[in-house]
């Protein structure tokens, strides 16, 4: 048996990035023989097994052939006859299609080093069209490199695929994992852009995709583009280094501009409900982590209100937190202020403004849990109050420490 490294360790070390997982090929092998040696089976659609010190995964060598749509259509064929080639040639990418033996010699039968240096993903195969969630995958690398360039072969390759309805084929769970891998990527606006232009996005996200060519009021919105301006939000979120929750409540907030009215354009008057009933939506059919879906809800109906919060009076500031749950969730509310901040700041030649928004909210917010409830309820039963009006006793203290709050004057 021989053994190679293979992969995005190889592409790494040679762009001169730090290496990650390290991920082997073994030619010449077969199950039995991993298991004599300790490796420890866990593919379930092919032969992988983690090395028994390392942990890290060794697949034997193996082809693949089509036989029905989509991600699991495939016939895997592991044997010691498969060569290393073989293998390499039924890779994606030509710069993830380089192996390295245990002399450090590169085996490169597709040009990946080439293609390395001229910034440049390329197809390794026809067989890349045998596997929509190629299309993905290729959409956040671009997310991750975003020097490189798309080849114009594998633009066309990916649009042929769109058009024969490979991706209708996708199962949620993998169009979600690709796209959180690629929301957290340094410019996932490239992934989109990617996706827009093979027609991808319309197939899985219409409801983003639609906010191209939608104009937004101009003193508001310098880029004017709702669609520019979202890729300018979603890459302010990876400039701030946010959490994916955040991106992805920045990727929904304005869904609801996708459907005004045109006779109401460049307005877009009650898109903030639109936006919180379209992510349900599109929430649901990626099935989002609770985590993700809960701070994108209030995001999207909460970010204006959160943008114009310097000229609320105590009472409706309180009612903002209130509504925002600030108070059962700080820390969520302070994601929520890291997002409405990207989407002030992603636009055209605002990117440098300030967000006093967040801080005064979050003094606002603190003030508030300053407030003793305990010493009040107990005060409020006292003097023979109950229920709601215990209720209304511990809001009108936190409206009267609101009122006296330096942060709010």
């Amino acid at each position: 048996m021989k053994t190679y490294l293979v992969g995005g360790a190889v592409r790494d070390r040679l762009l001169g990035r730090p290496v990650g997982d390290r991920d082997w090929v073994v030619v010449g092998g077969t199950p039995q023989a991993m298991v004599d040696l300790g490796f420890r089976p866990v593919g379930k659609d092919f032969p992988v097994f983690l090395h028994p010190e390392t942990g890290e995964e060794h697949a034997l060598a193996r082809t693949e052939r089509k036989q029905g749509h989509g991600y699991h259509g495939f016939v895997v064929h592991a044997a010691p006859d498969v060569t290393l080639e073989d293998d390499l040639v039924r890779r994606d990418l030509t710069v993830n299609a380089i192996a390295q033996d245990a002399d450090g010699r590169l085996i490169d039968p597709h040009g990946g080093q080439r293609d390395l240096a001229d910034r440049v993903l390329r197809h390794v195969s026809p067989a890349f069209s045998e596997d929509p969630v190629r299309i993905l995958r290729l959409a956040r690398f671009a997310a991750r490199f975003h020097d490189f360039t798309v080849a114009p072969e594998t633009q066309a390759l990916m649009r042929d695929m769109v058009a024969a309805g490979e991706v209708d084929h996708l199962v949620a769970e993998r169009v979600w994992q690709e796209l959180a891998r690629g929301l957290m990527e340094a410019r996932p606006s490239r992934m989109f852009t990617v996706l827009r232009d093979c027609g991808a996005l319309a197939r899985l996200l219409p409801e983003v995709d639609r906010l191209w060519g939608v104009p937004q009021r101009a003193d508001h919105h310098p880029e004017i583009d709702t669609g520019v301006h979202l890729m300018m939000v979603l890459d302010m979120a990876a400039q701030l280094s946010t959490s994916l929750p955040v991106r992805y409540a920045c990727l929904g907030h304005d869904l609801g501009k996708g459907t005004t009215p045109p006779d109401v354009l460049p307005r877009h008057l009650g898109h903030e409900g639109r936006s919180a009933r379209l992510l349900k939506e599109v929430s649901t059919r990626l099935r989002a982590p609770n985590d993700c879906r809960e701070l994108a809800d209030v995001v999207a109906r909460e970010h204006g209100n959160v943008h114009r919060s310097g000229d609320l009076g105590p009472e409706a500031t309180l009612r903002l937190l209130e509504r925002c749950d600030a108070l059962r969730k700080p820390a969520r509310f302070a994601e929520l202020l890291l997002a409405c901040e990207c989407d002030a700041r992603g636009r055209l030649g605002l990117s440098e403004q300030p967000y006093p928004q967040a801080t005064r909210l979050t003094a606002a917010l603190a003030t508030v849990l300053a407030v003793d409830t305990a010493a009040v309820s107990a005060q409020a039963l006292a003097k023979g109050l109950k229920g709601p009006a215990v209720g209304a006793a511990i809001t009108a203290a936190r409206l009267a420490a609101l009122q006296g709050a330096r942060a709010l004057s």
